[in-house]
């Protein structure tokens, strides 16, 4: 068929779904898809944000058919929209957007629990990969004219169709490619020189300085470098010529999610847009799936030069097989230092048989009912019913039995003695400490002794969740030989002593969940003992005095799997210590941190084989990764911007890990701000890289 046989074509389905019919309106969307996709995709190199992008170029182009006056110019008119909505979606973004020099692209690890939403992530070989990360040195105007030039040089856009987008004559279009071609090539010639190993010297010396952020003023220098270095001008020699390695990239595959999501929108969005004379969008799922499968299929496996390009597509954990999120108490950033916490109102006495919300829903992520009620307002002479609640925590927590649940109704609770939990519930009968429904519960413990800790719990199989602890002149919670207890959803802060901590031998089986350790003498805590199966995930530490994380110690194997650790004045993460030093060979994954006053991730003289993967530090004052002693392995670590990147010792194995990185953004507003309404942690392309090296950040 020839172009002006497929423009005919088009041009007489644009007629049909202008006067109404339906199946016309799907196959116009349905054939042009693929094509909206690639050039957002492309343009926005892989972020999550393509779908929302692409779904409403799509929604405003539908909106806008029945005013098209030359169904003829669809293609060229749908192409000018994708290209403005582009630009508004950078604009909208610059400010917080920066972009470090990136390691080689590598498949996502498929376990992680937040794995990146990105399209597709693309195993590429040679020039190609570097062709890649060269377009990350351009400037904005140069990216959006890359995913118009990309999508001509594919075929599916014609010169007049590209230079229409651009609102300028096809010769000025000409111009502009030509322009944007040099800047790319120029690129590509210092993505070769920063990879090359051994680095050219004067290069080394002049990347000194430089905090990784790829913008104009440093693409000018390193571009300037290798123009002008012996050494590194021939990085720019014998390169392929970016069509065809472009061409060797294959289609961007339109994900089942994104069909969805338009379907959804075209559904209700459009149904007084365009006047129809079938049954609306009923067809339109289905035939969108079928189309999709058909793409998905030609661009699942490519081959170019030799080398193959996978499309890859990473579906989360399923959430019955995760455990369960409940919402936070309290949010991040750290606060500053207080003597006692605000004022919460206590609340209205619950009702005689409590139970689910309006239309049977859970009312908030606490117990919907309870078999022992604690409120402020309650008395301990009381039967620790709902009509006649205990007023202290240490009343329900001696009374309770395994199995019982006991929930906290919201308001100020000000023990002027420390908590003591001693009943163990069983494996199959487990001991519940919760939040009731919606309500916030906090345990103001600035009136308990100096030489006393807040919480001790000498028990286990518990369940403590949703909780605020504050003001303790030592540490806040802690589990003494704790077995197969569950802490998640707490807000700790402002404690002078560890927000928790597990210790002594026993410690076995426990998980720290979606929590906030903020302000205190340290954050999160596993020391002085022994015991395995024990997992810390989803966790932020921050605005501590000491470490986030401490395991000194401890001699039982931690994970550590999405938590994040940053202000601390110490290091962020600390995997030993000890007299003598702690050997355990703890797991990390997927871990952050940043702008700690230590090291991010610290070894502190662990000689076991501690292993890191895809973990991230960034402007720590100390060291990236210091891993002097331990025996371990770093793979696919990120470090940028640290007083030093990496100290690693003779028998440390080092694979993929890069200091030479581009993240998606280095604005740490939503990683430091609310929690999602499930409790995970906030969605946030702060420190995320695409690739597959460091922390996936959720």
């Amino acid at each position: 068929m020839t172009p002006a046989q497929v423009s005919l074509d088009v041009a007489g389905l644009v007629r049909r779904a202008q006067d109404g019919d339906t199946g016309a309106r799907d196959e116009v969307i349905a054939e042009h898809l693929p094509l909206v996709y690639n050039i957002v995709g492309r343009a926005l190199g892989g972020h999550p944000d393509v779908d929302d992008v692409v779904q409403e170029t799509m929604l405003n182009a539908l909106r806008g058919l029945p005013r098209l006056r030359n169904p003829g110019r669809f293609r060229s008119w749908l192409v000018a929209i994708a290209y403005r909505q582009i630009q508004l979606y950078m604009r909208s973004r610059k400010a917080g957007r920066h972009r470090l020099v990136p390691g080689p692209a590598e498949v996502p690890d498929p376990a992680g629990d937040f794995a990146e939403r990105a399209t597709a992530e693309l195993v590429l070989a040679g020039q190609q990969r570097e062709l890649v990360e060269a377009t990350r040195w351009l400037d904005d105007d140069d990216r959006r004219l890359l995913g118009l030039w990309w999508q001509e040089a594919a075929g599916d856009l014609t010169r007049a169709d590209l230079a229409a987008a651009l609102d300028v004559a096809p010769k000025h279009a000409a111009v502009r490619v030509q322009r944007m071609k040099a800047q790319l090539d120029a690129a590509r010639g210092v993505v070769g020189a920063l990879r090359a190993r051994p680095r050219c010297a004067e290069l080394g010396g002049l990347l000194g300085p430089w905090n990784g952020v790829a913008g104009p003023l440093w693409r000018k220098r390193l571009v300037r470098h290798v123009r002008d270095c012996a050494v590194c001008a021939r990085h720019g020699d014998g390169l392929v010529p970016p069509e065809a390695l472009l061409l060797g990239l294959g289609a961007l595959p339109v994900p089942i999610g994104l069909v969805t999501g338009l379907a959804t929108g075209l559904a209700t969005g459009l149904a007084t847009a365009v006047p129809a004379k079938t049954a609306g969008f009923s067809l339109l799922p289905a035939f969108l799936r079928h189309k999709v499968l058909a793409w998905t299929t030609t661009a699942a496996v490519v081959t170019a030069g030799g080398g193959l390009v996978y499309a890859v597509h990473h579906e989360p954990t399923p959430a019955e097989d995760r455990t369960v999120a409940v919402a936070p108490t309290r949010t991040i950033p750290p606060p500053a230092p207080t003597t006692a916490p605000a004022t919460v109102a206590p609340s209205p006495g619950p009702s005689a048989n409590p139970g689910s919300g309006p239309a049977g829903k859970p009312a908030g992520l606490g117990v919907q009912r309870a078999d022992i009620y604690v409120a402020p307002g309650g008395s301990d002479d009381g039967d620790g019913s709902a009509e006649r609640p205990y007023a202290s925590v240490g009343k329900a927590v001696r009374n309770v039995g395994a199995g019982q649940t006991i929930a906290l109704r919201g308001g100020v609770y000000r023990p002027r003695a420390g908590i003591e939990i001693q009943v163990s519930g069983t494996a199959d009968r487990r001991i519940v400490l919760s939040n009731y429904r919606d309500e916030r519960p906090v345990i103001d413990a600035t009136g308990i002794p100096a030489d006393q800790w807040a919480v001790t719990q000498q028990a286990s199989y518990w369940t403590v969740q949703g909780l605020e602890i504050t003001g303790g002149p030592s540490h806040a919670y802690v589990c003494r030989g704790c077995r197969s207890s569950i802490f998640r959803r707490l807000s700790v802060h402002d404690n002078a002593g560890a927000g928790l901590m597990l210790r002594d031998p026993g410690t076995t089986g426990n998980q720290v969940l979606d929590s906030d350790f903020t302000g205190n003498g340290s954050g999160l805590d596993v020391q002085f003992g022994s015991g395995d199966a024990n997992t810390l995930r989803g966790n932020r530490m921050a605005g501590n005095t000491g470490a986030g994380v401490d395991l000194g110690a401890f001699t039982g194997r931690v994970t550590l799997e999405h938590n994040w650790a940053y202000r601390n004045g110490g290091s962020g993460f600390v995997l030993g210590g000890g007299t003598p030093p702690a050997s355990a060979a703890h797991l990390l994954r997927h871990n952050a941190a940043w702008q700690n006053a230590g090291n991010g991730f610290d070894d502190e003289r662990n000689t076991a084989a501690v292993e890191l993967t895809s973990n991230t530090a960034f402007r720590n004052r100390g060291t990236g990764f210091a891993l002097r002693t331990s025996s371990g392995v770093l793979r696919s670590g990120a470090a940028a911007g640290n007083g030093r990147t990496w100290e690693l010792g003779p028998d440390v194995r080092e694979s993929r890990s890069r200091d030479e990185v581009i993240f998606r953004s280095t604005d740490a507003t939503q990683a430091e701000g609310r929690r999602q309404a499930t409790g995970g942690l906030p969605r946030t392309d702060y420190l995320t890289t695409g690739t597959g090296v460091g922390a996936s950040m959720g």
